[in-house]
C-alpha cells in the first residue's frame, strides 16, 4: 500500500457490500497517513465487523516500540519471508475500507 490514500464513498457504501452489522459514521478523507485511524473490516468469530484502527505495524517480536519506526508498507514478493510482516500476514489480516491512492 502507499503512503497515502482516500476514503470516498458514504459509510453505507462498504456497509452494504461487506454486510457487517456495525453502523459507522466516518468522514471520506483525501490525504490519509500512516498512524491515522483508519476503517477497516476483520473477521472475528466466523462474521465480519467494522473497526477503527491505527494505521502501521509492529512487529510482534518488539519490546521497545518507542525506538522503532512504524511499518506501513511490504512488497508482496517478500512479505511472507521477513520476520517483521510473516506472523501477521498468516494469522491477522484485514480489509482496509479505500478508494484510492
Amino acid at each position: 500500500m502507499c503512503g497515502r490514500f482516500f476514503i470516498g464513498q458514504p459509510p453505507e457504501v462498504y456497509r452494504a457490500f461487506y454486510g457487517y452489522s456495525e453502523q459507522p459514521n466516518f468522514p471520506g478523507r483525501f490525504n490519509v497517513a500512516p498512524t491515522q485511524p483508519v476503517p477497516v473490516v476483520l473477521r472475528e468469530s466466523g462474521e465480519r465487523h467494522f473497526r477503527l484502527m491505527r494505521r502501521g505495524l509492529w512487529p510482534a517480536w518488539l519490546k521497545d516500540p518507542s525506538d522503532f519506526p512504524v511499518l506501513f508498507n511490504a512488497r508482496i514478493e517478500t512479505a511472507g519471508e521477513k520476520p517483521a510482516f510473516r506472523g501477521a500476514l498468516r494469522h491477522r489480516r484485514c480489509v482496509f475500507l479505500a478508494d484510492g491512492f
